[in-house]
């Protein structure tokens, strides 16, 4: 299935993730701290399918490690943390983090997330784009996962990226905040509303000029719009 990086100074916790991920056929490589894992991404940026993540560590804590890896390699996350504050969401959200859940959790749901999270990076039966579009100076490589503003590569997390790529294959279309979190998120969206605004305003922040192209829609949501 699956080669998954788990990361976490807890050895139970990592057994017992293991365990779990193994027996949904999940391949499972071990780091003990942020740095390892740092080390492991830096050698093979393509080895591993996703990472899981704890926060709290010696050495190097998740955020920073997350921060490291996302210099080399644009592999999704599910981050774990004993803390559930707001600020520590979106400050994982700004890394890149595709997930967030909080200990003590269970071992089946945060398998659902990890097949979630992976269905949406690599949909099952569903064959890679073979296409580029363009608008004005923004360019979205749908094979390579690559959007580049004014021929410079835009350092997007996986979750900006899936949204960006269903405003686009929507353009023109107003979409409700509803829409987005369904199509975006799936059924195991975990939040509110604000999570959504979160990564539009991180977007159209990766996007500088052209984050025109995403207009707010009072009261209903957002569009991509191009004439």
């Amino acid at each position: 299935m699956y080669h998954l990086l788990v990361v976490d100074d807890e050895a139970k916790i990592r057994m017992l993730i293991r365990k779990y991920a193994e027996f949904e056929g999940h391949q499972v490589t071990e780091a003990e701290n942020g740095m390892e894992a740092v080390e492991l991404c830096r050698k093979d940026p393509h080895r591993f399918d996703l990472i899981i993540m704890d926060v709290m560590m010696p050495e190097l804590d998740g955020f920073s490690a997350v921060a490291e890896i996302r210099k080399t390699c644009n592999t999704p996350v599910l981050m774990l943390s004993a803390r559930g504050e707001e600020y520590d969401r979106i400050h994982g959200f700004e890394l890149g983090v595709d997930d967030y859940v909080v200990k003590p959790f269970s071992p089946k749901e945060l398998m659902m997330r990890v097949t979630a999270i992976m269905n949406r990076v690599r949909p099952q039966g569903e064959e890679p784009r073979r296409n580029t579009v363009s608008f004005e100076g923004l360019t979205i490589d749908f094979d390579a996962r690559i959007v580049t503003v004014d021929g410079q590569r835009a350092e997007l997390s996986p979750k900006e990226y899936d949204l960006l790529v269903y405003l686009v294959q929507n353009k023109n279309i107003a979409l409700t905040r509803e829409m987005l979190i369904t199509n975006v998120w799936g059924y195991d969206f975990y939040g509110d509303d604000r999570t959504l605004d979160t990564h539009i305003k991180l977007l159209r922040k990766s996007l500088g000029p052209y984050s025109k192209f995403i207009v707010t829609l009072r009261g209903v949501g957002y569009r991509f719009e191009v004439l």
